[in-house]
């Protein structure tokens, strides 16, 4: 998993509350067991027309949005079901971390285990953070070290994260990586382990 420690990018505005999972990934969509191949369904139902094309207005297909890398949006994002392509998709989309004042548990669980940084503010500073995303080329940096979000006029907002999930995403210990760290001691127990087997 890459590691989050700090990072720069520009901002996407999603001004919606109650966003759910099946909004950022439609289940029609959910056939795959790899983890990438879902960017392109990212928000599909939004941001296409009943025929299938590209709806412009939405935030997403806007030009000045195409390489936005952290996304903000309004409270309790990624309610609904607890799929994990919902971070897959926000994830091989581009987006490195979501901004908002509250986040579905299990999503928001899913999300560190992914690499993917949920930062939570208070609203009336996600307001601030949208209404500044709404201009282009606006850009922000999210400081997992010193859990800071800032930008170059001035905003500088702090933010609280579990020592546990921060460790994680600053490492880049997925529970993989976290179960590999403990290697030697799984070889030693299944070596003595095989030594008491009598076949």
């Amino acid at each position: 998993m890459q590691p989050f420690r700090v990072h720069t990018g520009l901002l996407a505005p999603l001004n919606r509350a109650n966003v759910d999972t099946d909004q950022i990934i439609p289940k029609q969509f959910l056939k795959r067991i790899e983890r990438t191949g879902f960017g392109e369904f990212l928000f599909y139902n939004w941001a296409h027309g009943n025929d299938g094309t590209a709806d412009p207005q939405f935030v997403l297909n806007q030009p000045q949005y195409k390489a936005a890398s952290i996304l903000v949006a309004g409270r309790n994002f990624g309610c609904g079901s607890s799929r994990e392509h919902a971070p897959w998709a926000l994830a091989d989309h581009g987006f490195r971390a979501v901004i908002a004042p509250s986040f579905a548990d299990i999503f928001a669980n899913n999300c560190v285990k992914n690499g993917l940084l949920t930062v939570i503010l208070p609203e009336d500073v996600v307001a601030e953070v949208m209404r500044r995303a709404e201009q282009t080329g606006y850009e922000i940096t999210v400081d997992l070290e010193k859990c800071v979000v800032s930008d170059s006029a001035g905003l500088s907002a702090k933010f609280e994260m579990d020592a546990f999930n921060r460790r994680c995403l600053l490492e880049g210990l997925d529970d993989i990586g976290l179960t590999l760290q403990h290697e030697s001691a799984i070889a030693a127990y299944e070596q003595s382990h095989a030594a008491r087997v009598t076949v």
